[in-house]
């Protein structure tokens, strides 16, 4: 298990970088893909600018009101004559894969602006690593957004490498480097309370949203049959490293959050001591954290300590399975993505995420999370 810091290795910068030195002359670039979802429903996606102008960016001083991207994906009603989302927006694209690059990024298997499929469906946040952006676990999300999830994936401006605006406007990483612990300490608090705030902030919208307001800064059109689909009575939230932080914290915070997921996150924050009555799943890659152990004790509501065994920080991002197929060599992914098969990584995962929340936010059959199971040997049940 790893801290905040070990968010990526060099190669997860850019995907061009990480690919061997010798790569054929005039070769097709190879189409990277990601795992088709399991669930039977049809995806949409949209993007949203918002804006909080109650505080300013605590990264740029000149910057007076905090702006988020989120994205939103949702059980769709007809994908027809909609064009599948890429994996990320293009000019964050240009700066992860610049073009000339020997690889093409993957496509998502979500349709933008597709009509939403009617009735409510449960809502799960997701908050990514530092650095990361709000598609690094995309995989994970589309799965559950198949299976009748709205999913809603936060950008963290200047946390974040790349945010891009609408109009092309891209924000970059402004974190300051720390040269103490003190200094890495204060940066980390409040980097973790800024993800707070546009947290709740973010779901302060999606209520309005869900009352037919548009949120979006621009006023972009809204998905068909949207409004009004989100059941903002059961939210859960999940989030891989500081988003795992993110989320144990703002479950304290914030009671319209019924259940967390920290993925490979050291906790950090007052929920630390104050801990949960409500349920939440630390699930990592094998290893010690005392954040665990000292939030495990304090966690009074259902509880779930889980391993993913040969996995490695990096595992619960979708470059689990990207880098191998980009030729990534196995020395060169193993320190940050373990020894396990990308593929059944990504499998396994989406096994228990799905379970927990079917669980805890639709109140289903939850005997996957009882103890080991025969098909996810790999799951290791630690608490």
């Amino acid at each position: 298990m790893s801290g905040v810091f070990a968010v990526a290795l060099a190669s997860a910068l850019s995907l061009s970088t990480a690919l061997p030195a010798m790569v054929a002359p005039g070769a097709a670039p190879v189409q990277l893909t990601l795992p088709a979802p399991t669930g039977h429903g049809r995806i949409g996606t949209v993007s949203l600018h918002l804006v909080d102008r109650s505080r300013p960016d605590p990264w740029v001083p000149t910057e007076p009101a905090r702006e988020l991207m989120i994205q939103l994906w949702y059980p769709a009603a007809d994908t027809r004559n909609r064009p599948r989302a890429p994996w990320v927006s293009p000019g964050v694209a240009d700066r992860l894969n610049p073009p000339g690059s020997p690889v093409t990024l993957p496509v998502s298997h979500a349709y933008t602006g597709a009509p939403a499929a009617g009735g409510r469906h449960p809502v799960v946040v997701y908050s990514p690593g530092l650095g990361m952006e709000r598609t690094s676990s995309t995989a994970l999300v589309e799965d559950l957004a198949s299976h009748g999830y709205v999913v809603v994936t936060i950008d963290h401006p200047h946390d974040g490498r790349f945010v891009e605006f609408p109009g092309g406007r891209i924000a970059t990483q402004a974190l300051p480097v720390p040269t103490t612990p003190e200094e890495e300490a204060a940066m980390i608090a409040t980097a973790l309370a800024t993800r707070v705030a546009d947290t709740r902030f973010t779901l302060d919208q999606l209520a309005a949203l869900d009352r037919g307001h548009n949120p979006d800064e621009e006023r972009r059109p809204l998905p068909r049959g949207l409004t009004g689909a989100l059941d903002l009575d059961r939210i859960g939230m999940a989030g891989h490293s500081l988003g795992g932080a993110t989320a144990a914290q703002t479950m304290l915070e914030d009671r319209r959050i019924r259940a967390g997921v920290n993925l490979d996150g050291t906790v950090s924050g007052t929920v630390v001591t104050a801990g949960l009555d409500r349920p939440f799943l630390l699930l990592g890659s094998p290893g010690d954290d005392d954040s665990w152990t000292a939030l495990w004790s304090r966690l009074r509501g259902p509880r779930h300590r889980l391993e993913l065994a040969g996995s490695g920080h990096m595992s619960f991002t979708d470059y689990q399975v990207l880098l191998a197929q980009a030729g990534v060599p196995a020395e060169d992914r193993e320190p940050s993505l373990g020894t396990i098969d990308g593929d059944r990584s990504i499998a396994v995962q989406r096994a228990y995420l799905l379970a927990y929340f079917d669980r805890y936010l639709l109140c289903r059959d939850g005997r996957l999370l009882a103890g080991p199971s025969p098909r996810y040997p790999e799951m290791l049940f630690k608490g």
